[in-house]
């Protein structure tokens, strides 16, 4: 393929966002807009039968806009970085093929960041390999096995204090399972987006227009039967409060609530804290994000601003 015919290439596009901030609403205008299908960037929303708390589309949204890599996993289930950027590529792949465009949406930015600059080829955890560490580590204690590590890896037992047996154990399990120092591995970047990647971030101007956003949709889900999802999700008897999904913002503190842990206002005013902490959290990514362009909650030149950039690609 020529220089020439890769520019024309229609782009991936990334909208990405605080929570609250009207990132799906957009994602539905660019449907209406655009041959895209749209692919969730949200490590929320992967969670089967947990719809109102993570403001998941509903069943008549999501058949107007099918929403690729949502419903993925049970509660009980794990996904990670590395998992979002395998399934994300052949989604991209299959969408490409289909010659249509991808729009990535959502607010899990280690998501967006591990996708577009590329994920670590690092192995995933060995529970043989793993105890057997920690059996010579009882032996001969932690500052044997650290002076083991800066034996094979000594960049990483500088970044590692003796007293991180969690660290050390990684460190020396990764050598042990590859022959490459972890050092080494952490330097390679692999599965990274490959083509043109526009990216767009959508937030309020005002921060307190956010909290508002925020306040309100958290009263919506009370309303829309929040406390009766989580109570169902407790009546199993394989969910715990430190499970991931447990721990969505949300989630946890109406978890806490139905312990009995404090009451229904302080759940819910826990809840809103917690969201607006995600949002400040999700905030301070995007401020030091590069090749962004931001757009404003609710202006309504937002489409037209996306459109203008996509076409220049056509």
């Amino acid at each position: 393929m020529s220089e020439s015919e890769q520019v024309k290439q229609p782009p991936v596009i990334c909208l990405m966002g605080p929570t609250a901030s009207g990132k799906t609403a957009l994602a539905m205008a660019l449907h209406d807009a655009l041959p895209c299908d749209i692919v969730s960037v949200d490590s929320a929303l992967i969670y089967r039968d947990m719809d109102i708390g993570t403001a998941k589309p509903t069943a008549e949204e999501l058949a107007k806009y099918p929403h690729r890599l949502i419903n993925l996993r049970d509660a009980k289930q794990s996904y990670s970085a590395a998992d979002f950027c395998h399934d994300a590529l052949a989604e991209i792949a299959d969408i490409r093929a289909n010659n249509r465009i991808p729009l990535l949406v959502g607010g899990t930015m280690m998501y967006f960041k591990s996708l577009i600059d590329g994920i670590s080829p690092l192995p995933a955890a060995n529970a043989e390999i793993r105890a057997k560490i920690e059996t010579e580590a009882q032996e001969q204690g932690w500052q044997a096995m650290h002076e083991q590590l800066s034996q094979v890896d000594t960049e990483a037992a500088q970044r590692i204090h003796p007293n991180d047996p969690q660290r050390i154990t990684r460190a020396l399990e990764v050598f042990r399972l590859t022959g490459n120092t972890l050092s080494q591995l952490t330097q390679i970047k692999g599965n990274k987006l490959g083509g043109d990647v526009l990216q767009f971030a959508i937030t309020p101007q005002e921060r307190s227009t956010l909290h508002e956003r925020i306040a309100l949709r958290y009263q919506q889900m009370m309303t829309q039967g929040f406390e009766q999802e989580v109570i169902k999700l407790k009546k199993r008897n394989d969910l715990h409060e430190e499970l991931s999904s447990i721990r969505c913002v949300g989630y946890r503190q109406m978890w806490q609530y139905l312990n009995g842990e404090f009451d229904r206002d302080d759940m819910i005013f826990r809840g809103i804290c917690a969201t607006r902490q995600l949002a400040k959290r999700q905030l301070t990514w995007l401020r030091g994000w590069s090749n962004l362009h931001w757009l404003t909650t609710e202006d309504e030149t937002n489409l037209a601003q996306v459109l203008a950039l996509v076409g220049k690609y056509e």
